[in-house]
């Protein structure tokens, strides 16, 4: 990877469920880059940091030619070409292709409801985002279906995207721990999920 540009420092934020995935993933591999703070409470995303990266996206990845990554999966992608292993993403084209399709569906069926719930329905969200009640009310039964669709994706499965801890799981877990601010937790009843969380929540890498 000598041709390419290499990391140098996370834009990073503890206050957003993407900022985390990227720590873990980063944890996962071993990763250790110098982190500036990005306070999204104040809207500091909104002004220096976009006038710093060029987007109001957290987290963001510098590289050494003074140029950014923004986009979780784009930083992670770029970071495991640099530290392939653990392989996190995919080791050919059909497991890399599973694996994003899980990690893209943990992202539609369930983290896109429980922010919208948030950010739409958390007054102190309105530094954010221009808030719309309804939205908040609406994603509520989305949340609820979403994690429905969780559990039957993990029956008989020790991992979401197959026999191994991947991205995907990353996704799924932030998300589940997310649902803390709308208090929302998984439902009792949702033995595969609960399974899921026993194991994964066991490894030594979920930075907070």
């Amino acid at each position: 990877m000598t041709d390419l540009p290499s990391p140098v420092m996370l834009h990073d934020t503890p206050r957003a469920p993407n900022p985390r995935r990227v720590r873990i993933f980063m944890a996962e591999k071993g990763i250790s880059l110098p982190v500036t703070p990005v306070d999204i409470m104040t809207g500091e995303q909104f002004a220096a940091h976009k006038d710093r990266v060029g987007s109001h996206n957290v987290p963001a990845l510098a590289l050494e030619d003074g140029s950014f990554l923004t986009e979780t999966v784009a930083i992670c992608r770029y970071l495991e070409a640099f530290h392939p292993e653990p392989n996190l993403m995919g080791r050919d084209p059909l497991e890399t292709a599973r694996i994003e399709m899980w990690s893209r569906r943990g992202e539609v069926q369930l983290m896109f409801p429980v922010a919208s719930v948030l950010r739409h329905g958390n007054p102190a969200m309105a530094v954010m985002e221009e808030q719309c009640p309804a939205w908040a009310e609406a994603n509520g039964p989305r949340v609820a279906r979403g994690l429905v669709w969780l559990n039957a994706s993990l029956e008989g499965k020790d991992y979401l995207a197959g026999d191994r801890f991947t991205v995907a799981d990353i996704t799924a877990l932030v998300t589940v721990d997310f649902m803390r601010t709308i208090r929302t937790p998984v439902p009792e009843e949702h033995g595969a999920t609960h399974r899921w969380l026993e194991r994964v929540r066991a490894r030594d890498t979920l930075v907070p």
